[in-house]
């Protein structure tokens, strides 16, 4: 669910980058500091035919794009600016390529140059709290942002 306040985020997420638009990039929740992106299930995900797993480039572009909307809906201006600094990505299975793939991001830290984000990844849907699934997922990405703040947006 996205509340109103950041509808204008999950449609930039969503249409306003060509990448994630062509790989149909969904925002299911996005809210101040957290952010659940999905991409839809298609065939040219794949990158291992023999296991009929997702390739590992649009795991870390998810990993990237969530931990992205997470600063960003912490950040208080459209002209306020964040870019990837550091990106760390943890393969621990093969994600099944027959199911949609959806990424749980949260800010961790945050301040007025730099914010820290942890994502994870499951196979279909994001498991509710304190379900076997949601302590099992199948990538987990950590990312430094580095954080540019226009002057209406800086903390005082």
């Amino acid at each position: 669910m996205v509340e109103e306040l950041f509808q204008p985020l999950a449609q930039f997420v969503e249409e306003g980058i060509p990448f994630n638009q062509h790989l149909g990039v969904k925002v299911d929740h996005l809210d101040r500091g957290e952010a659940v992106l999905r991409i839809p299930w298609a065939k040219h995900l794949i990158g291992d035919v023999f296991r009929g797993a997702i390739h590992g480039g649009v795991l870390s572009m998810l990993i990237d794009t969530t931990g992205g909307a997470a600063v960003f809906s912490n950040l208080m201006g459209w002209r306020d600016r964040a870019s990837t600094v550091d990106l760390r990505v943890d393969y621990l299975r093969p994600v099944p390529g027959d199911a949609d793939i959806v990424c749980a991001g949260r800010v961790l830290r945050m301040g007025n140059k730099v914010a820290v984000t942890q994502m994870e990844i499951f196979s279909a849907e994001y498991p509710p709290e304190g379900s076997e699934a949601r302590a099992k997922p199948l990538v987990l990405g950590k990312a430094v942002y580095n954080v540019l703040r226009s002057e209406k947006g800086k903390k005082k």
